[in-house]
């Protein structure tokens, strides 16, 4: 558990037992002993919200995840030639230009899938 140490606390010596303290000093000591505890309560508080701690993990493992993969997109854009996307382009080209043997190729692919259809009925 995370304890740290205790600070802003006065320690009582034996002089300032025996002398006789205002009741001003006694409001103030009361006062800061108040504020001190307000804070514990509150730190003790923030620790035992689970569900406040659960959320800041979610949101922490959220934002290294779309960090992650926005690094391997990045990678991937890098890595990734241009001749793929222009290979594509001039396919595409091609095909537009000289459609017979794309028909002929789909042709065939059809007769191809007719004919197991026909074997399985």
């Amino acid at each position: 558990m995370d304890e740290a140490p205790r600070t802003g606390s006065q320690e009582v010596d034996e002089s300032q037992a025996d002398r006789q303290r205002s009741p001003e000093e006694i409001r103030e000591d009361i006062e800061a002993t108040r504020e001190q505890l307000g804070d514990t309560a509150a730190a003790l508080a923030q620790k035992a919200d689970v569900k406040a701690q659960a959320r800041a993990k979610a949101d922490e493992v959220k934002q290294k995840a779309t960090a992650k993969k926005d690094e391997a997109i990045g990678k991937a854009k890098a890595a990734s030639p241009d001749s793929a996307s222009s290979a594509a382009d001039q396919v595409s080209g091609a095909a537009k230009q000289n459609p017979v043997p794309l028909a002929v190729a789909g042709a065939l692919v059809a007769g191809f899938v007719i004919g197991r259809l026909s074997r399985r009925g």
